[in-house]
């Protein structure tokens, strides 16, 4: 396991966000952050030349850099970051550095300029039409990173890869979906993703299409497949939804539900083996009292789901 595999603090998906660049004179700086990879085609050309899917500054005359500020859409512990220079061959910057923050609630672009910034990654030399991986040492929260490229040039993607760290004082005394990526649940196991990332069963919003869930390949053999969910804090679960939207001749039979507050220990039953309907949210309200940090989603025999919520309020442990 890499820290590219840990969640993308930064994507649109979870609410990321580009607040403030000083230049975005030839291509948008709210493209850093689209969770689809950067594409190109040869004949986009605009009033000021090549459109580029990403963040592209003028040529710079003068001393300095560019940069680039990114609100996290999931606050948390950073252990990586890509510099991508997709498409970016002649205009990428030869170097970059990456600077992270942690300011409350919801700073404007003046607080963030008189913020303390620490450097996660030294000026370090990109090569172009790449994904630049710059490994992290963990250390605090952060909320906020600035993308510095020196001194000019184009970028496609800035993908933060990290650990999600909610605010305690949001989740205490309030039902919320403990599985939700954007609070710090992730997947810790799963027997099977051929056609689909579990991961994305802990995405906000729904599904627009199939592809945004998780789906297995034919299972040929006895069995079921399942996945393995860590959630964002111990809590009692209230409310489960498990959600089929756009898996037709392809959603699971049925499913099932356990959880534990240590993994290593015995596991209590949420949900028994209970039949799904083919792209339907169903709601399962449960009142065991059971306290979860843990939940384990089997799927009967296979199949594929668009999302799994997880709603209960976190204990004192938690």
């Amino acid at each position: 396991m890499t820290f590219t595999d840990l969640t993308d603090l930064a994507s649109r998906r979870l609410g990321g966000g580009v607040v403030a660049a000083n230049d975005e004179f030839f291509a948008a700086m709210d493209n850093l952050v689209n969770p689809e990879p950067s594409e190109f085609e040869t004949w986009t050309y605009g009033p000021k030349g090549k459109v580029y899917d990403g963040w592209e500054t003028r040529r710079r005359r003068e001393p300095g850099h560019d940069w680039a500020i990114v609100r996290l859409g999931a606050p948390g512990q950073i252990h990586g970051v890509v510099v991508d220079t997709a498409h970016f061959t002649g205009n990428f910057p030869p170097f970059a550095s990456v600077d992270a923050a942690e300011l409350p609630g919801h700073p404007s672009p003046s607080d963030l300029a008189a913020a303390n910034w620490t450097e996660i990654v030294a000026k370090s030399p990109l090569k172009g039409d790449n994904r630049n991986h710059f490994p992290i040492a963990p250390g605090p929260r952060h909320t906020h990173v600035r993308l510095n490229i020196h001194p000019d040039g184009g970028v496609a993607r800035l993908r933060v890869h990290g650990v999600a760290v909610p605010d305690p004082a949001l989740l205490h005394g309030l039902t919320v979906n403990l599985a939700a990526m954007e609070l710090g649940a992730v997947v810790a196991g799963c027997s099977d993703m051929f056609y689909g990332s579990p991961g994305n069963l802990l995405l906000p919003d729904r599904a627009r299409q199939m592809s945004e869930g998780w789906e297995t390949a034919r299972r040929r053999e006895p069995g079921n497949e399942w996945v393995l969910v860590r959630l964002a804090a111990e809590g009692r679960v209230r409310l489960v939804e498990l959600d089929t939207t756009h898996f037709k001749g392809n959603a699971p039979g049925a499913a099932a539900l356990r959880a534990t507050a240590d993994p290593s220990s015995s596991w209590s039953d949420l949900l028994p083996r209970t039949p799904l309907q083919p792209d339907t949210r169903h709601y399962f309200r449960l009142d065991s009292g059971v306290a979860a940090s843990h939940v384990r989603l089997d799927i009967y025999p296979d199949g594929g789901m668009a999302r799994l919520r997880i709603w209960g309020e976190t204990t004192a442990t938690g």
